[in-house]
Parts: structure tokens; sequence; C-alpha cells
């Protein structure tokens, strides 16, 4: 899997490219980009023409794109400090995503990002976060008390910032999906990092839980279903990952779930019917689609198993 389509919505609202080549007839979340091959603009030169020309009084969501030339160490803090210099002409502003990237312009583990904590601790209305990049990424723990959904998607998550989440405080926070990815791009979480979220008690508003994309996940399975925070989620995204019948096994008694899904999975098809058989009449919907046979080198004795993002 890879990602080729920029996004077409965002915070419920459908995503218009600026400038627009017909005005929108209603609400929309703009998305800004520039083209970083061949165009002379600058990413800042882009955002001064969009906050001269757009009602920025009424703007709700804001996509990032490409902020500039992949590779020259153009990071994500050069979009942050703008959003932050304008914020008193952004004042309904409550959804951003920052780094809407696909792979024809850059791999999603070579997107520059930054420390995004100035977002959250600058803009107390935004209710939506969503970050592609794991490059440099950082964050502290948080307080925010409107924050109701953040991904970030990574090829390899941080552990700093799978532990500034975890210890955060985001009372209205109910939907969170992290791509942990693999140890190779930066995925180096541990256990520890992720107990404060999953020891329940914190995070009292959550109802969808995404831990996705790792090349741990089996043993990421077996720590979300002893965890408590697992008894108040209705859907739980364990998918894109290297999940075994080993780690699917935790899964079983989890019938309380309305949703599971698992797609890009490397079960065996009686794991994959034990499962369906268990949840299913529970009521809970299970998504085992998108199997995956590991690969097997000339000289390699042992099979290669493969997250569904990585570089």
């Amino acid at each position: 899997m890879t990602i080729h389509e920029h996004l077409t919505t965002f915070h419920g609202l459908p995503v218009v490219g600026f400038p627009a080549e017909q005005p929108p007839t209603g609400p929309v979340a703009w998305r800004l980009a520039i083209e970083p091959w061949d165009g002379d603009e600058t990413f800042a030169d882009l955002w001064d023409k969009f906050i001269s020309t757009v009602d920025t009084s009424t703007v709700t969501a804001i996509v990032v794109g490409q902020w500039g030339e992949p590779g020259d160490d153009t990071r994500s803090n050069v979009v942050i400090d703008l959003v932050l210099a304008a914020k008193d002409r952004l004042p309904a502003l409550t959804g951003i995503f920052l780094g809407d990237q696909v792979m024809e312009e850059n791999e999603i583990s070579w997107i520059e990002q930054s420390d995004i904590t100035p977002l959250l601790t600058n803009l107390p209305q935004l209710t939506e976060l969503g970050v592609r990049g794991g490059d440099g990424l950082a964050l502290k723990p948080v307080q925010h008390s409107a924050l109701e959904v953040l991904h970030i998607q990574t090829g390899g998550l941080p552990r700093g910032v799978v532990s500034a989440v975890s210890r955060s405080e985001l009372p209205a926070l109910r939907d969170l999906r992290l791509w942990l990815g693999v140890d190779e791009y930066g995925g180096d979480w541990q256990p520890e990092d992720l107990r404060p979220l999953l020891d329940g008690g914190k995070f009292t508003s959550l109802r969808a839980l995404g831990l996705q994309n790792s090349d741990r996940q089996d043993e990421i399975c077996e720590l979300v279903a002893d965890s408590a925070i697992v008894r108040q989620v209705e859907t739980l995204d364990l998918s894109m990952g290297i999940l075994t019948d080993k780690g699917a096994r935790h899964l079983l008694p989890l019938t309380h779930l309305k949703n599971l899904d698992l797609h890009h999975h490397f079960l065996s098809d009686e794991m994959s019917e034990e499962l369906l058989a268990a949840l299913v009449p529970a009521g809970v919907t299970v998504n085992v689609d998108d199997v995956q046979q590991a690969d097997r080198y000339e000289g390699h004795p042992e099979p290669y198993f493969y997250t569904a993002i990585s570089e």
C-alpha cells in the first residue's frame, strides 16, 4: 500500500485547492501546497496570497501539502509559524492536516516535519489535527480541552511522540490513530510509552483507537487486549501491520466492540475464520480483508513480513 491520492475530504468538508478555479459555494477545507520542482513561489508567498484574498474569518479547516522542496530541510515549522502568526485572523479554524503529500511527491518517511506542540498550545479551539510524516516530528505532553480527533500517519513514529500523546491531557479526544511504523524509519516505541494511554482513566471520551502499521502488531494486540482502555473503545483499528495468528488470538474475547479493523495482515485462513466466528455473532464488524503472503528470497531461509507503509 502507498498513498497515491491527496485528501478529498477533511474535517467533514470537501477539500478545495487554493487558488480555486471557481469560488466554492459553501464551506470547504482549503488545501495549500506549492510546486516544489518548477515553481518559484514559496509557501510564505502562497500563504500571504491566501490570507489576503479569502475571508479567513470563515475558514474552519486547512490542509497543507508541500511547503518546500523534498530534501532541502524545509520543515513544517515554516507552516506552523505562519498559521500561528495569523491566528487572530482565523477565529473559526478548528481543523488542520499537516503533510498531505503522496508518494509521487515525497515518501512518507521523508516528509520533513517538526515540533507540532505549538499548534495545540496556541490554538485552543482546534478539534481535529492530522499529521503525515515522522522525520523530525516532535511533540511534548499537552493539555487541550477541545481536541476530538488526532491522527498521526508515519512509516516510523518516534517514541517521544508516542509517549507525549499517551501522557497528554485530552479529555475530549474520541478518535486517536497512530501509525507506529517500523524501527528502520524511527518507530522505536516501547510498551511503557503506551502505558498511560492503555491504562485508561485519562482519555474518558475515547471511542475509536488505532495503533496501526507496526512491525510489532502481535505485541500491540496483546497489550491492547489486556488493557483498561479497550473496554470503553467501540472501534479498534489494528490494521496495516505485521499481524499473525499469535497476535490475533488475543482479540477473540473482544466481543463488546462494534468494529475491528485488521486489514493488511498475515493471518491463516483458520485464524480469520475463528475471529469471524467469535466476534461477528456478537455484533462486531470485522475487517480481515487484504491478506498478505510473506516474501521469500533466495539464500534467506526466514520469510519476510512487511507493514503496509514504511519508507
